[in-house]
């Protein structure tokens, strides 16, 4: 092994703790790293490769039967602007049975073959439908097995059709599709009432490029034809959603990492050549140039940083396994997995910001001359301090605490250093903090909890004894017994049907309230809560997907009928990817004259115990076959925990490289002091007042930073859930973002102390147990 070899293993050897640091510090910043960079990735390419792939249709517009032929449709792919056509297909909305158990609605398209010059499907499983009687599902969708029969009682003939396969659209244009002979017999008037067409565009890399190209297709056809449209951004964006959702908070955790990675790398190689300098002398002395100086003291920090990045990318990528995971099963692929230019460009990242840090620092011990490096030593500069040391004095404290709170003066540099670790630890606890408080919110808005007390059984209710199976309670009896009841305050019934809506596919669930809902935990985002029939309120996905905005009115079909609603609200609810409506339950009166109400919602008056308000409730409804209960635990949206795993596993991470920050920071300072220990001790300092000293000499640095990482984490905060919100296609109100109370941010600001004494514990301890002899002779 070379001398500078040896110089550099007994550095790192020597310096056990600060290598420690720089190595989790890098290990910390590289996983994020990872995670965020892998994720982001996933979030486009897949979709846009399988997109390519398939000549996914740029746009998928619904078109009435009645206003449009067949000749005038196949025309219209010649508009100028449209690059491929593909229909037109017939197509129709049905509410399917499996035996006797109702399913979603499906959009149901008739196409000869999977192929086409636009949207060519591929098929997973099984075999086309070839002939009438057949059908095949939407990869994915969860709907039947091979081998199942679709009943469709409700329709002329009760048509039965077999599921013989699953096929893959990348524009998602369908849920199911059969031969083309067969949408007439789904229809109740026994003919095709709609046709899809789908279009591919010379430009639809944007929204005004597909708005563009609607606009020329609906001019190129009758007008009133066009009944709904969906743009493939559109598709991209929701497919896309739920790992988008992660990127923001790993880009901000990555970058924390990152920046405290340079930090404590640059704090941790300044106070090796500060509490080296006469060992720096001792190596030109003996014919080490000054190239070398700088080459063995980058290289310290080096070697345990590229462990720590080794370290952080097994960790990154056995982190994004699950993750990634998800996305293939999102996307319809396989075999995803981080890419390697991912690892490599992280890795060099951070090795670099590494580098470019040590030799900043490491320039200063390759330009200091011999005789200045070996006659300092590594003694700080005199008289530096020593103002602060006589105000300390002058203080009602004991002797050692004073000696403590003046000693961040005697290295100004040094205390900065440790007020940042101390800040970047409190900015990440505020955040994590309010990143969990704001998940809980959006937990809270989707659950609609706030009901004191509810009453209703999801599925066929038992009904009264004696009744016939399956018989569900009477809504009015119920309603009764409720309204009735001493303590009874407010309470609101609801039911839900499931719909379609023309130019968008998949299921929408209405969900019809009977009574004020507003006070039901709903928060809105625009808007207001519907007052009157033919209102309604729908989520900001919803509005996306249809291309509609509040104030518009869209058509729901349910059970066959067409109901329009005029949209009053936006209103934030994650589930269903969004796809759900509310409105008064008599604007279903007409569409569904027998749709019951199948729960209630219950606050009770000021003073009422719930507990007795339930357990005679319970008394009143046991005839009914129904049972009242009080307000359960939120149930924890899968999504939502994975989130704040990774918060609190990523929290911790951080809050220990702030800690380790303060320790290396504390380390350094007890070894170039361990004289001046020594002199204390041999003028009767106890092991206790050591202790006490070295710990209030990071107090003040602690709460500097606790009062500036507060803030800094509450504006982080503020700029990384809305834009979480927005990958998940969703707007937060402001009760969402602004979740921190006073009390709390104080306790925050607090928690910067607790950071800074907790890294300094393990150098007073040594700082205490030294002996004063021992000290005395250590130069």
């Amino acid at each position: 092994m070379s001398a500078l070899g040896r110089v550099v293993r007994s550095g790192v050897g020597r310096r056990r703790v600060q290598t420690l640091v720089i190595g989790l510090a890098t290990l910390m910043a590289v996983t994020a790293s990872v995670l965020a960079g892998s994720l982001l990735v996933a979030s486009s390419g897949p979709f846009d490769d399988a997109f390519a792939r398939q000549r996914g249709a740029h746009l998928n517009a619904q078109l009435d039967a009645g206003r449009a032929t067949v000749a005038q449709l196949s025309a219209s792919g010649e508009t100028a602007g449209v690059s491929a056509a593909s229909g037109p297909f017939g197509t129709v909305s049905v509410a399917p049975r499996h035996g006797a158990m109702p399913l979603p609605p499906l959009t149901v398209v008739g196409r000869d073959t999977p192929e086409g010059p636009v949207d060519e499907l591929t098929l997973t499983t099984g075999s086309w439908a070839e002939r009438p009687g057949e059908i095949v599902l939407s990869a994915g969708g969860g709907q039947a097995p091979l081998g199942t029969r679709l009943d469709f009682p409700e329709l002329p003939g009760a048509p039965s059709l077999k599921v013989v396969g699953t096929a893959r659209s990348a524009g998602r244009t369908a849920d199911a599709w059969v031969a083309p002979s067969q949408i007439a017999s789904l229809t109740p008037s026994g003919r095709v009432g709609a046709y899809q067409m789908l279009y591919r565009f010379d430009a639809a890399a944007t929204t005004a490029d597909v708005r563009k190209g609607r606009a020329a297709v609906t001019a190129s056809v009758p007008a009133g034809a066009v009944t709904g449209a969906q743009s493939w951004l559109t598709v991209r964006e929701v497919a896309a959603r739920d790992t988008a959702l992660f990127v923001p908070f790993l880009v901000a955790f990555g970058v924390l990492g990152l920046v405290m990675s340079v930090l404590v790398v640059g704090n941790v190689v300044a106070g090796s050549v500060g509490t080296g300098l006469r060992r720096i002398g001792i190596l030109k002395a003996v014919g080490c140039t000054p190239s070398q100086v700088v080459r063995a003291y980058m290289a310290q920090a080096l070697v345990p940083a590229a462990a720590g990045a080794g370290l952080g990318l097994l960790a990154g990528n056995l982190l994004a396994v699950p993750l990634l995971s998800e996305t293939a099963d999102a996307y319809g692929t396989s075999g995803l997995s981080v890419a390697p230019w991912i690892d490599a460009v992280v890795a060099a990242g951070a090795l670099g910001v590494v580098t470019v840090t040590a030799w900043v620092s490491a320039w200063r011990a390759g330009r200091l001359r011999t005789v200045d490096a070996l006659a300092v030593g590594r003694v700080p500069a005199a008289g530096r301090g020593r103002w602060a040391a006589r105000r300390a004095a002058r203080l009602p404290l004991p002797r050692a605490v004073g000696l403590g709170l003046a000693r961040p003066f005697a290295r100004p540099a040094r205390a900065a250093a440790m007020v940042a670790a101390v800040l970047f630890g409190a900015m990440t606890v505020t955040f994590a903090v309010g990143l969990s408080s704001s998940l809980n919110e959006v937990l809270s808005a989707r659950n609609h909890d706030v009901a004191d007390v509810t009453v209703g059984v999801s599925g066929p209710r038992q009904g009264p004894p004696g009744g016939a199976p399956g018989a569900g309670p009477d809504p009015a009896a119920v309603a009764a017994a409720i309204e009735t009841l001493p303590g009874t305050g407010k309470y609101y019934g609801s039911a839900t049907a499931e719909a379609t809506v023309a130019g968008a596919n998949g299921s929408t669930r209405i969900t019809a309230f009977s009574g004020d809902a507003s006070w039901g935990g709903y928060r809105m985002v625009s808007g207001r809560w519907f007052e009157a029939p033919a209102e309604a309120v729908v989520p900001t996905q919803f509005l996306a997907a249809t291309g509609t905005a509040v104030g518009d009115q869209v058509t729901l079909h349910v059970r066959g009928s067409a109901v329009t609603v005029r949209i009053v609200g936006e209103v934030l609810d994650p589930r269903m990817d969004g796809m759900l409506v509310y409105t008064d339950a008599s604007t279903l009166k007409r569409a569904v004259p027998d749709l019951p109400a199948t729960g209630h919602h219950i606050a009770v008056s000021s003073g009422t115990d719930v507990g007795g308000y339930v357990k005679e409730l319970n008394s009143a409804l046991e005839p009914l076959g129904v049972t009242a209960q009080g307000r359960e635990a939120a149930d924890g949206g899968e999504v939502i925990l994975v989130l704040n795993a990774l918060t609190a596993i990523l929290t911790l991470m951080l809050v220990a490289v702030a800690g380790l920050g303060v320790l290396g920071g504390v380390v350094l300072d007890t070894v170039e002091r361990v004289r001046d220990l020594g002199v204390y001790k041999a003028l009767g300092m106890t092991p206790r007042q050591i202790v006490a000293m070295v710990l209030t000499s990071v107090a003040l640095p602690g709460l500097v930073g606790g009062a500036l990482g507060v803030p800094a984490g509450v504006a982080l905060h503020a700029m990384v859930m809305p834009a979480m919100g927005h990958s998940a296609g969703l707007k937060l109100p402001d009760s969402v973002i602004a979740v921190h109370g006073t009390p709390e941010l104080l306790a925050l600001g607090l928690g910067g102390v607790l950071i800074a004494v907790l890294g300094a514990l393990p150098p007073a301890g040594w700082a205490a147990r030294t002996r004063t002899v021992t000290a005395l002779r250590t130069e």
